[in-house]
């Protein structure tokens, strides 16, 4: 993974000169160097690849240490988000440790432990976190019509009752039942579940997007 900066004929000609060339770094770059001025500028500082799961994982998890490699904090030069109105995260009776929880989201009475808790996330009573990535939600479910997905059978958004999640990444509108274990307690590395609302890529559960798992899940 790398950035690059292209005169824009260069790049169409460089795409469409070769058909069999697909990786940038391994393959157009040294084709370009071939014909083009290519120059290249070393930079020292923070710098992750994120293009598996597992670096992904980590090196979000990594921003929770202290200090973390990469600090959001440095007023010298600030990181912003873009502004979403929500309200300030809502933490009640609740244990954290090393633990970064978004604007929105809503804790009570669970423990988190070295985890990203993204907005407008849920996580309910009896819930414990840990070194797991909740992504959030998209939009909130009111306690009226929680009620009434409890009362259907269904679940709502966020981390049911009493559930326990270790070394997963939940994405977006996830729906996590009471009483889950998401704890790969057999260690199993790779594994396509899509159809049951999730996947396991190097260690990792990776609950899908709007992924439901129903109470009392083991995984």
């Amino acid at each position: 993974m790398g950035i690059y900066v292209f005169k824009k004929q260069v790049m169409l000609d460089l795409l469409k000169g070769d058909a069999t060339l697909n990786d940038f770094g391994g393959e157009i770059i040294p084709k370009a160097a071939q014909d083009n001025r290519v120059m290249a500028y070393l930079f020292d500082d923070y710098w992750e690849d994120i293009g598996t799961i597992e670096s992904f994982f980590e090196a979000n998890l990594a921003l929770t240490e202290n200090p973390p490699k990469f600090e959001f904090h440095n007023p010298e030069g600030p990181i912003y988000t873009s502004p979403r109105f929500l309200p300030p995260a809502k933490i009640i009776e609740s244990q954290l440790k090393n633990t970064i929880v978004s604007h929105g989201a809503m804790l009570y009475k669970s423990t988190v432990d070295r985890a990203i808790v993204g907005l407008r996330s849920r996580i309910s009573e009896g819930a414990v976190i840990e070194n797991s990535m909740i992504m959030g939600a998209d939009y909130y479910e009111s306690d009226e019509q929680r009620a009434a997905l409890i009362a259907e059978g269904k679940i709502p958004i966020g981390i049911g009752a009493n559930s326990h999640l270790r070394k997963v990444i939940v994405d977006k509108n996830g729906r996590i039942g009471k009483n889950c274990k998401i704890l790969n307690a057999e260690n199993v590395q790779e594994a396509t579940r899509e159809e049951q609302g999730y996947y396991i890529r190097s260690g990792i559960v990776v609950v899908t997007r709007n992924g439901v798992i129903p109470d009392g899940t083991v995984i």
